[in-house]
């Protein structure tokens, strides 16, 4: 294999650039030419292809976002437009192809493995909702930006003596929620995984006040539910004072920590290894400790379930 590229795509997550540093360099490293494609799907149809040296990555790893840029594409979902996408790749003489993304992006891959061209998925999501991953590229980040959100949330909670209903990302997955909910102590996690009363959260928040309890944390993920409707039924039942804070897309900003550098570096260059060894149509990963690669159609076909040990532990410790 002689030249590469290197794409990111859907939603921009922390470690990304990290990622495609790590993809550029190591091929560089085996003498591959590397070319870096813009606007992920739709830079692929339009022929967005950048070469790239050592240069076209310096100074990167420690940068949120993407440098490629990112975008979600709808005619590449069709066999048209990945027919398309595969005619541009080829005319470029590209002939394997790293997708850094989630779930839609392994989708346009694995569409484009079939056509011919090789390609492996690096799982780049905030999210951690891709099965067979030990932590997606970028959870670790979103997870800090939202701790250092929630104990600064905490220190005004605590101040006016109110409930604080806090929203954080995931989008269908809990893990996001999880997490920060047991890190930061959170009173209540309300997660998409595992069904919830308002009244058992109501009972929660009274048997505070009757011990004393200054303040609480709700925190919410976005697949569970709103967290102005949360913060409404609250106020509305209970006649304490409510606050609804939603975090959004701050989470996906921000430098990525270093064990997203790490993970990010790691994976990079592990998928440039698998394309020159003739691999295509998986995601690479680290899955239980080791470097893998999994086939896109064993990771569609998973479901990907959270640790949810963590949340009866969050119950216990809240008690």
């Amino acid at each position: 294999m002689e030249k590469i590229a290197v794409m990111t795509s859907g939603g921009d997550a922390p470690g990304m650039n990290a990622a495609v540093r790590a993809v550029v360099r190591t091929a560089l490293y085996l003498g591959m030419e590397v070319v870096g494609i813009r606007r992920g799907f739709t830079g692929v149809m339009n022929g967005e292809f950048v070469p790239m040296s050592l240069g076209s990555v310096a100074d990167t790893i420690q940068r949120g976002g993407t440098n490629l840029y990112t975008a979600r594409c709808e005619p590449f979902k069709t066999e048209e437009g990945q027919r398309e996408g595969y005619e541009a790749l080829k005319k470029a003489g590209i002939e394997g192809l790293v997708v850094i993304g989630g779930d839609g992006s392994f989708h346009g891959a694995q569409a484009l493995s079939r056509l011919g061209i090789r390609t492996i998925g690096l799982p780049g999501t905030i999210d951690n909702d891709i099965a067979y991953c030990d932590a997606t590229i970028g959870f670790d980040t979103a997870v800090n930006t939202a701790i250092e959100a929630i104990d600064k949330i905490r220190d005004t909670a605590t101040s006016h003596e109110r409930t604080y209903v806090v929203e954080v990302m995931g989008r269908n997955a809990g893990d996001i929620a999880l997490h920060v909910g047991l890190a930061g102590g959170a009173e209540s996690i309300l997660v998409p995984e595992r069904p919830f009363s308002m009244d058992d959260i109501i009972r929660k928040l009274e048997r505070g006040v009757a011990r004393g309890k200054k303040h609480s944390i709700i925190l919410v993920a976005e697949g569970a539910g709103r967290g102005m409707d949360i913060g409404k039924y609250l106020s509305e039942h209970t006649g304490f004072e409510v606050r609804v804070t939603v975090l959004g897309h701050i989470q996906r900003g921000g430098a990525p920590s270093a064990k997203d550098r790490v993970l990010a570096s790691q994976l990079g260059a592990y998928a440039v290894q698998l394309l020159r060894d003739g691999e295509s149509g998986k995601m690479a990963t680290i899955y239980k400790g080791v470097l893998q690669a999994i086939d896109f159609d064993t990771v569609f076909s998973t479901p990907r379930l959270p640790d949810m040990s963590l949340y009866d532990l969050a119950e216990t410790l809240a008690i």
